[in-house]
């Protein structure tokens, strides 16, 4: 995320909505697999993909958007993440099927 701050700014959302992005689609193609043990599964789910993604700086720039009182910005990025999360999810699972 440093990134992501050095080119658009403290306020940037990108870097976490990024990632937890990729995460999902992760999951998705994850879930997608048909020969993977629920162990596995388990493992990567929430191992790789719970330690790539960010729901708790996600939260923290939702309340400090609210804050700056950019609250149409953060009910954007609320719906936006939601929306993208379960897109890239559906896409990998469909992808790998």
């Amino acid at each position: 995320e440093r990134v992501a701050v050095a080119r658009r700014g403290r306020g940037s959302v990108v870097g976490t909505l990024t990632v937890n992005v990729v995460g999902s689609a992760v999951l998705g193609v994850l879930l997608g697999l048909r020969d993977v043990s629920p162990a596995v599964t388990a493992l990567v789910g929430t191992g790789f993909c719970g330690t790539l993604t960010t729901f708790s700086t996600y939260g923290n720039d939702v309340v400090r958007l609210v804050e700056e009182r950019a609250v149409g910005r953060a009910l954007a990025y609320l719906a936006g993440t939601l929306a993208l999360g379960l897109g890239a999810a559906a896409a990998g699972y469909l992808l790998i099927r």
